[in-house]
């Protein structure tokens, strides 16, 4: 290279921004004491866009393209500098490339769980989260708002700003819409077009990027998971349960019933098998005592249900537990004398064994009849003279 062509080497210089990333917003160009001289090559790839900043005021705005700085292509500039005939020495600007290319892998969620009222679950917490594509519509908006005097924009610089938009309007989203937990889940594509059009009028105008589009995918409780895989909000009020499982609470009570009851009535259980039947009897007779005096307050007291052979005991016979064993069984193990008032019985419903003359359901079968008329009281039998 000759002496020539090596001072005009080092008079152009090429102004270009070689980084391939998605996930960089913007670029301040180095230049030392941001100097540029005459004849600077500036080239704007596809997806970019160039700004030059003169003393904080915006320039020039170059998109993609190959361009030799003068006075022609840098009219702004010209007039801030007053360069009526031109220039033939360096002058300082700041140049930003800005990225135009959409970022797809903004990712966003709910930061606290929101309260919706669920006309099958009563209050619910749900939590959304998703994918945001987002791209900078207006440069120079986002150039003012966003980059100020930084060197570079990331778009981690951005993500927590739109995170705490998008969330917000989640929330007023489902509030508007009153939708339930199920028709979160059912809508999710279309709720998630109108999130984005709740969220692009918030960052447009404000910062200068276009929101292209929003997913979002809604997450429920497990219990409201479980409920909706076996079918409550739907085959449950065809089975007769919906007016007793008006709220979650009801629900998981429901579910440890269904358990104990698996457990008492085990074949063969163990001593375990046989307390949790017991704490079943006694959550059942809660309940039932809670809905009698329910039924009390609204007038709508029933008698209490009648008690039926097919009511069964287990009996303790040699420290074993037999059984178990209807009313009938037990009137013939009383005549033999293999069943007494001081046998320990125990039966669902109750807390646990008891003697048999204690149990209000066996008493009858240990009552003796009343005297004949004409014979004594006591005794049972006349006194031999």
């Amino acid at each position: 290279m000759g002496l020539l062509d090596k001072l005009r080497g080092e008079f152009v210089d090429i102004i270009e921004w070689l980084e391939d990333s998605r996930t960089l917003l913007a670029w301040r160009f180095p230049r030392y004491q941001n100097e540029i001289k005459q004849g600077a090559q500036l080239i704007v790839r596809e997806g970019q866009l160039a700004i030059f900043v003169y003393q904080g005021q915006l320039a020039d705005t170059f998109g993609p393209g190959t361009y030799t700085l003068n006075t022609q292509n840098l009219p702004i500039m010209s007039t801030i500098q007053g360069w009526k005939y031109g220039f033939n020495s360096p002058f300082r600007s700041e140049v930003y490339f800005i990225n135009t290319r959409p970022v797809t892998d903004l990712r966003w969620g709910t930061p606290n769980p929101i309260t919706i009222r669920d006309p099958d679950f009563g209050m619910v917490q749900v939590r959304a989260n998703g994918l945001c594509v987002v791209r900078v519509q207006d440069p120079v908006v986002f150039l003012r708002q966003i980059i100020g005097t930084d060197s570079n924009v990331d778009v981690e610089e951005v993500t927590e700003l739109l995170r705490r938009e998008i969330a917000q309007a989640f929330s007023d989203m489902i509030m508007q819409t009153g939708a339930g937990a199920i028709d979160l889940q059912g809508r999710q594509t279309e709720l998630g077009v109108r999130l984005t059009e709740m969220v692009r009028p918030r960052v447009d105008d404000e910062f200068g990027l276009l929101i292209q589009s929003i997913t979002m995918n809604v997450s429920l409780p497990e219990e409201i998971t479980q409920a909706m895989t076996r079918g409550v909000a739907k085959g449950v009020e065809e089975a007769g349960w919906i007016n007793q499982l008006n709220d979650l609470d009801r629900y998981q009570r429901a579910k440890q019933a269904d358990a104990m009851t698996t457990a008492a009535g085990n074949p063969g259980g163990s001593g375990m098998g046989e307390m949790m039947g017991a704490g079943m009897g006694m959550a059942m007779a809660q309940q039932m005592m809670n809905q009698s005096q329910q039924q009390a307050q609204q007038g709508q007291q029933t008698p209490p249900p009648l008690l039926q052979d097919s009511q069964t005991f287990h009996v303790e016979i040699h420290g074993s537990a037999a059984g178990p064993y209807n009313l009938g069984q037990l009137r013939g193990m009383v005549e033999n004398g293999q069943l007494t008032t001081h046998t320990l019985i125990w039966s669902a419903g109750m807390a646990g064994w008891m003697p048999a003359g204690q149990v209000p359901a066996l008493r009858m079968l240990f009552a003796a009849p009343p005297p004949l008329p004409g014979q004594p009281a006591q005794g049972g039998q006349p006194d031999a003279e």
